[in-house]
Protein backbone atom coordinates (compact mmCIF):
# COMPACT_ATOMS: atom_id res chain seq x y z
CA UNK A 1 0.00 0.00 0.00
CA UNK A 2 1.36 3.74 -0.59
CA UNK A 3 2.67 5.72 2.24
CA UNK A 4 -0.07 7.20 4.31
CA UNK A 5 -2.48 4.35 3.68
CA UNK A 6 -5.09 3.23 5.94
CA UNK A 7 -2.66 0.25 6.79
CA UNK A 8 0.30 2.21 8.34
CA UNK A 9 0.57 1.77 11.62
CA UNK A 10 -2.19 -1.02 12.71
CA UNK A 11 -2.75 -3.38 15.39
CA UNK A 12 -4.73 -5.78 16.35
CA UNK A 13 -5.97 -6.48 19.91
CA UNK A 14 -7.47 -9.83 20.41
CA UNK A 15 -9.92 -9.27 23.82
CA UNK A 16 -10.50 -12.54 25.59
CA UNK A 17 -13.29 -11.89 28.06
CA UNK A 18 -15.27 -14.54 30.20
CA UNK A 19 -18.58 -14.46 28.66
CA UNK A 20 -19.92 -16.59 25.78
CA UNK A 21 -23.53 -17.15 26.79
CA UNK A 22 -25.26 -13.93 26.29
CA UNK A 23 -25.53 -12.31 23.15
CA UNK A 24 -26.67 -8.90 24.41
CA UNK A 25 -23.45 -8.80 26.89
CA UNK A 26 -21.06 -9.81 23.93
CA UNK A 27 -22.21 -7.31 21.72
CA UNK A 28 -22.06 -4.78 23.58
CA UNK A 29 -18.89 -4.96 24.97
CA UNK A 30 -18.18 -5.20 21.26
CA UNK A 31 -19.96 -1.77 20.27
CA UNK A 32 -18.18 -0.33 22.93
CA UNK A 33 -15.04 -0.41 20.83
CA UNK A 34 -16.10 1.00 18.30
CA UNK A 35 -18.66 3.91 19.49
CA UNK A 36 -18.05 6.51 21.91
CA UNK A 37 -20.55 7.43 25.11
CA UNK A 38 -22.59 9.44 22.70
CA UNK A 39 -23.01 6.52 20.29
CA UNK A 40 -20.90 7.88 17.61
CA UNK A 41 -18.44 5.96 15.93
CA UNK A 42 -14.54 5.91 16.66
CA UNK A 43 -12.87 6.69 13.35
CA UNK A 44 -10.26 4.27 12.55
CA UNK A 45 -11.31 1.53 14.64
CA UNK A 46 -13.17 -1.82 13.73
CA UNK A 47 -14.39 -4.99 15.33
CA UNK A 48 -12.73 -7.70 12.83
CA UNK A 49 -14.45 -10.58 14.66
CA UNK A 50 -16.40 -12.18 17.36
CA UNK A 51 -15.92 -15.79 18.16
CA UNK A 52 -17.21 -17.29 21.14
CA UNK A 53 -18.19 -20.90 22.59
CA UNK A 54 -20.94 -21.62 24.99
CA UNK A 55 -18.81 -24.44 26.43
CA UNK A 56 -15.92 -22.47 27.19
CA UNK A 57 -18.17 -19.19 28.16
CA UNK A 58 -15.48 -17.23 26.51
CA UNK A 59 -15.51 -15.03 23.53
CA UNK A 60 -12.71 -13.50 21.85
CA UNK A 61 -13.05 -10.02 20.31
CA UNK A 62 -10.89 -8.89 17.52
CA UNK A 63 -10.37 -5.09 17.35
CA UNK A 64 -8.03 -3.28 15.07
CA UNK A 65 -7.16 0.38 14.82
CA UNK A 66 -3.71 2.31 14.53
CA UNK A 67 -1.48 2.16 17.29
CA UNK A 68 -2.35 5.56 18.26
CA UNK A 69 -5.69 5.00 18.57
CA UNK A 70 -6.71 1.80 19.68
CA UNK A 71 -6.11 2.09 23.82
CA UNK A 72 -9.54 4.26 24.11
CA UNK A 73 -11.15 1.50 21.71
CA UNK A 74 -9.85 -1.45 24.38
CA UNK A 75 -10.36 0.33 27.39
CA UNK A 76 -14.22 1.57 26.90
CA UNK A 77 -14.57 -2.24 25.80
CA UNK A 78 -12.89 -3.39 28.81
CA UNK A 79 -14.82 -1.28 31.25
CA UNK A 80 -17.87 -2.28 29.78
CA UNK A 81 -16.97 -5.92 30.29
CA UNK A 82 -16.08 -5.30 33.70
CA UNK A 83 -19.15 -3.77 34.74
CA UNK A 84 -21.62 -6.41 32.99
CA UNK A 85 -19.70 -9.85 33.95
CA UNK A 86 -18.98 -10.97 37.85
CA UNK A 87 -16.41 -13.51 37.94
CA UNK A 88 -18.03 -14.62 41.62
CA UNK A 89 -20.82 -16.29 39.01
CA UNK A 90 -18.90 -17.43 36.07
CA UNK A 91 -19.07 -20.94 34.57
CA UNK A 92 -16.75 -22.28 32.02
CA UNK A 93 -14.87 -25.20 30.73
CA UNK A 94 -11.76 -23.61 29.91
CA UNK A 95 -9.40 -21.76 32.61
CA UNK A 96 -9.68 -18.10 32.87
CA UNK A 97 -9.06 -15.55 36.03
CA UNK A 98 -10.52 -12.29 34.74
CA UNK A 99 -14.14 -10.61 33.24
CA UNK A 100 -11.20 -9.35 30.92
CA UNK A 101 -9.27 -12.58 30.93
CA UNK A 102 -6.77 -11.40 28.35
CA UNK A 103 -5.96 -8.32 26.64
CA UNK A 104 -2.75 -8.87 23.96
CA UNK A 105 -1.25 -5.94 21.83
CA UNK A 106 -0.39 -7.32 18.13
CA UNK A 107 1.44 -5.46 15.40
CA UNK A 108 -0.11 -5.77 12.06
CA UNK A 109 3.06 -5.11 10.05
CA UNK A 110 6.33 -3.85 9.19
CA UNK A 111 5.14 -0.14 10.26
CA UNK A 112 4.85 -0.67 14.66
CA UNK A 113 7.54 -2.72 15.97
CA UNK A 114 7.00 -4.94 19.59
CA UNK A 115 8.43 -2.37 21.74
CA UNK A 116 6.20 0.59 20.97
CA UNK A 117 2.98 -2.63 21.16
CA UNK A 118 4.53 -3.44 24.56
CA UNK A 119 4.48 0.41 25.92
CA UNK A 120 1.27 0.68 24.43
CA UNK A 121 0.16 -2.23 26.51
CA UNK A 122 1.55 -1.29 29.70
CA UNK A 123 -0.05 2.10 29.53
CA UNK A 124 -3.39 -0.16 28.91
CA UNK A 125 -3.22 -1.68 32.03
CA UNK A 126 -2.73 1.33 34.00
CA UNK A 127 -5.74 3.37 32.74
CA UNK A 128 -7.63 0.55 33.14
CA UNK A 129 -6.95 -0.41 36.58
CA UNK A 130 -7.44 3.93 37.20
CA UNK A 131 -10.79 3.25 35.72
CA UNK A 132 -11.77 0.35 37.30
CA UNK A 133 -10.95 0.56 40.70
CA UNK A 134 -10.43 -3.44 41.88
CA UNK A 135 -8.82 -4.84 38.83
CA UNK A 136 -5.78 -6.06 38.71
CA UNK A 137 -3.31 -6.77 35.71
CA UNK A 138 0.11 -9.36 34.79
CA UNK A 139 2.20 -8.53 31.88
CA UNK A 140 3.18 -10.49 29.69
CA UNK A 141 5.77 -10.67 26.56
CA UNK A 142 6.90 -6.93 25.63
CA UNK A 143 5.09 -5.05 27.92
CA UNK A 144 6.73 -7.56 30.41
CA UNK A 145 9.78 -5.13 30.71
CA UNK A 146 12.74 -6.01 30.55
CA UNK A 147 12.14 -10.04 30.82
CA UNK A 148 9.41 -10.46 28.43
CA UNK A 149 8.42 -13.43 29.40
CA UNK A 150 5.86 -15.58 27.11
CA UNK A 151 2.32 -16.17 28.05
CA UNK A 152 2.09 -19.08 29.26
CA UNK A 153 5.08 -18.58 31.63
CA UNK A 154 3.00 -15.75 33.03
CA UNK A 155 0.05 -17.54 33.41
CA UNK A 156 2.18 -20.53 35.13
CA UNK A 157 2.93 -17.82 37.85
CA UNK A 158 -0.03 -16.39 38.47
CA UNK A 159 -1.74 -19.50 38.87
CA UNK A 160 -3.96 -19.55 35.95
CA UNK A 161 -3.60 -23.13 35.46
CA UNK A 162 -5.23 -23.98 38.78
CA UNK A 163 -8.61 -25.12 39.03
CA UNK A 164 -9.01 -23.01 42.69
CA UNK A 165 -6.29 -20.59 42.76
CA UNK A 166 -5.69 -18.48 45.86
CA UNK A 167 -6.20 -15.19 44.38
CA UNK A 168 -5.24 -13.11 47.64
CA UNK A 169 -1.93 -14.84 47.51
CA UNK A 170 -1.52 -13.87 43.55
CA UNK A 171 0.69 -10.25 43.48
CA UNK A 172 -0.26 -8.79 40.52
CA UNK A 173 1.92 -5.85 38.15
CA UNK A 174 -0.54 -3.39 38.44
CA UNK A 175 -3.34 -2.80 40.59
CA UNK A 176 -3.99 -2.43 44.58
CA UNK A 177 -6.66 -3.53 45.99
CA UNK A 178 -8.06 -6.75 44.18
CA UNK A 179 -11.61 -7.87 43.87
CA UNK A 180 -12.45 -11.16 43.15
CA UNK A 181 -15.65 -10.14 40.56
CA UNK A 182 -12.84 -8.16 38.30
CA UNK A 183 -10.51 -11.24 38.79
CA UNK A 184 -7.13 -10.73 36.93
CA UNK A 185 -6.18 -9.33 33.68
CA UNK A 186 -3.42 -10.15 31.46
CA UNK A 187 -1.90 -7.09 29.28
CA UNK A 188 0.82 -8.09 27.19
CA UNK A 189 2.02 -7.37 23.50
CA UNK A 190 4.06 -9.93 21.25
CA UNK A 191 4.16 -11.41 17.58
CA UNK A 192 0.18 -12.32 16.66
CA UNK A 193 -0.67 -15.59 18.10
CA UNK A 194 -3.12 -17.23 16.33
CA UNK A 195 -5.33 -19.90 17.93
CA UNK A 196 -6.10 -23.12 16.32
CA UNK A 197 -8.33 -25.97 17.96
CA UNK A 198 -8.54 -29.76 16.55
CA UNK A 199 -11.36 -31.43 18.12
CA UNK A 200 -10.51 -35.77 18.27
CA UNK A 201 -13.23 -38.17 18.42
CA UNK A 202 -13.07 -39.26 22.01
CA UNK A 203 -14.09 -38.27 25.92
CA UNK A 204 -11.07 -39.34 27.33
CA UNK A 205 -9.23 -36.16 28.63
CA UNK A 206 -5.97 -38.70 29.45
CA UNK A 207 -5.88 -39.71 25.82
CA UNK A 208 -6.14 -35.42 25.03
CA UNK A 209 -3.82 -34.89 27.64
CA UNK A 210 -1.37 -36.88 25.93
CA UNK A 211 -2.24 -35.55 22.80
CA UNK A 212 -1.56 -32.17 24.05
CA UNK A 213 1.72 -33.67 25.58
CA UNK A 214 3.05 -34.65 22.18
CA UNK A 215 2.13 -31.07 20.17
CA UNK A 216 3.33 -28.58 22.59
CA UNK A 217 6.84 -26.60 21.91
CA UNK A 218 8.07 -27.69 25.14
CA UNK A 219 8.01 -31.80 23.90
CA UNK A 220 10.55 -33.37 21.70
CA UNK A 221 9.16 -33.62 18.19
CA UNK A 222 6.48 -30.65 19.40
CA UNK A 223 5.76 -27.69 17.32
CA UNK A 224 7.85 -25.11 17.69
CA UNK A 225 5.93 -21.86 18.65
CA UNK A 226 2.63 -23.82 19.73
CA UNK A 227 1.20 -24.21 23.61
CA UNK A 228 -1.86 -26.25 23.85
CA UNK A 229 -4.56 -27.23 26.59
CA UNK A 230 -6.71 -30.37 26.16
CA UNK A 231 -10.23 -29.29 27.18
CA UNK A 232 -13.73 -30.86 27.15
CA UNK A 233 -15.50 -29.74 24.50
CA UNK A 234 -19.24 -30.66 23.31
CA UNK A 235 -19.08 -34.21 24.46
CA UNK A 236 -15.67 -34.93 22.93
CA UNK A 237 -12.45 -33.49 23.81
CA UNK A 238 -10.41 -30.21 22.07
CA UNK A 239 -7.08 -30.14 21.77
CA UNK A 240 -6.41 -25.95 22.00
CA UNK A 241 -3.66 -24.41 20.40
CA UNK A 242 -2.48 -21.11 21.36
CA UNK A 243 0.00 -20.91 18.27
CA UNK A 244 2.62 -18.27 18.85
CA UNK A 245 4.85 -16.80 15.80
CA UNK A 246 8.36 -17.53 16.06
CA UNK A 247 11.40 -15.29 15.26
CA UNK A 248 13.11 -16.74 12.03
CA UNK A 249 12.64 -17.79 8.72
CA UNK A 250 9.84 -21.03 8.13
CA UNK A 251 11.54 -24.41 8.24
CA UNK A 252 9.70 -25.15 4.85
CA UNK A 253 7.40 -23.03 2.82
CA UNK A 254 3.97 -24.31 4.03
CA UNK A 255 4.61 -22.01 7.15
CA UNK A 256 3.07 -18.17 6.46
CA UNK A 257 5.56 -15.85 6.96
CA UNK A 258 5.47 -12.02 7.50
CA UNK A 259 8.16 -8.80 8.82
CA UNK A 260 7.93 -6.91 11.67
CA UNK A 261 10.24 -3.57 11.79
CA UNK A 262 11.98 -5.68 9.11
CA UNK A 263 12.64 -8.92 11.46
CA UNK A 264 11.33 -12.52 9.48
CA UNK A 265 8.16 -14.34 11.70
CA UNK A 266 6.50 -17.46 10.91
CA UNK A 267 3.97 -19.49 11.97
CA UNK A 268 2.94 -23.10 11.94
CA UNK A 269 -0.18 -23.58 9.61
CA UNK A 270 -2.90 -25.13 10.83
CA UNK A 271 -2.70 -27.85 8.67
CA UNK A 272 0.57 -28.94 10.22
CA UNK A 273 -1.65 -28.95 13.66
CA UNK A 274 -4.15 -30.90 12.54
CA UNK A 275 -2.27 -33.63 10.45
CA UNK A 276 0.07 -33.72 13.99
CA UNK A 277 -2.80 -34.09 16.06
CA UNK A 278 -4.36 -36.81 13.60
CA UNK A 279 -1.06 -38.73 13.87
CA UNK A 280 -0.75 -38.55 17.81
CA UNK A 281 -4.70 -39.07 18.07
CA UNK A 282 -4.69 -42.14 15.75
CA UNK A 283 -1.58 -43.94 18.27
CA UNK A 284 -4.39 -43.80 20.65
CA UNK A 285 -6.95 -45.28 18.30
CA UNK A 286 -8.51 -41.92 18.03
CA UNK A 287 -9.77 -39.87 14.90
CA UNK A 288 -10.05 -36.40 13.85
CA UNK A 289 -13.59 -34.70 14.00
CA UNK A 290 -12.60 -31.15 13.14
CA UNK A 291 -10.53 -27.90 13.16
CA UNK A 292 -11.27 -24.59 14.03
CA UNK A 293 -9.43 -21.39 14.01
CA UNK A 294 -10.70 -19.10 16.53
CA UNK A 295 -10.52 -15.74 14.20
CA UNK A 296 -7.48 -15.21 11.45
CA UNK A 297 -3.85 -15.73 10.57
CA UNK A 298 -1.74 -12.56 10.88
CA UNK A 299 -2.12 -11.90 6.90
CA UNK A 300 -5.97 -12.38 7.07
CA UNK A 301 -6.30 -9.87 10.16
CA UNK A 302 -4.05 -7.37 8.31
CA UNK A 303 -6.04 -7.63 5.07
CA UNK A 304 -9.23 -7.55 6.71
CA UNK A 305 -8.64 -4.29 9.14
CA UNK A 306 -7.36 -2.41 5.64
CA UNK A 307 -10.33 -3.88 3.82
CA UNK A 308 -12.57 -2.78 6.91
CA UNK A 309 -10.96 0.60 7.61
CA UNK A 310 -10.58 1.55 4.32
CA UNK A 311 -14.50 1.28 3.96
CA UNK A 312 -15.37 2.89 7.20
CA UNK A 313 -16.90 -0.38 8.74
CA UNK A 314 -16.64 -0.05 12.76
CA UNK A 315 -19.04 -3.79 12.92
CA UNK A 316 -16.83 -5.50 10.21
CA UNK A 317 -17.98 -9.18 12.33
CA UNK A 318 -21.74 -8.14 11.50
CA UNK A 319 -21.05 -7.41 7.66
CA UNK A 320 -19.32 -10.09 7.44
CA UNK A 321 -21.98 -12.41 8.97
CA UNK A 322 -19.02 -14.04 11.06
CA UNK A 323 -21.17 -13.82 14.45
CA UNK A 324 -21.64 -17.13 15.68
CA UNK A 325 -23.97 -17.34 19.06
Amino acid sequence: MPPGSVGQRLVACLLNISEARSTDIVEKVARAAIFDSKRGQRKGTTVLNIFNDHDYNRSVITIAARIDIIREAVLSACELACQLIDMQNHVGDHPCMGAVDLVPMYPLGEEVGLVECGKEARALAISLTERVPGTSVFHFGFADSPHHRGLAQRRKEMCWFQKDPDLEAIKPDVGKKFERRYGLTGVGASPYVMNCNVTIDTQDLAVGRQVARGLRESSPGGLPGVQVLALPHEGAVEIACNVESVRGAPPDGSWPSFRICGEQYCHAPASLITARVAQLAGEQGVGVKGTALVGFTPEECRGLAERALAQGIGEFWWEQRRLRM
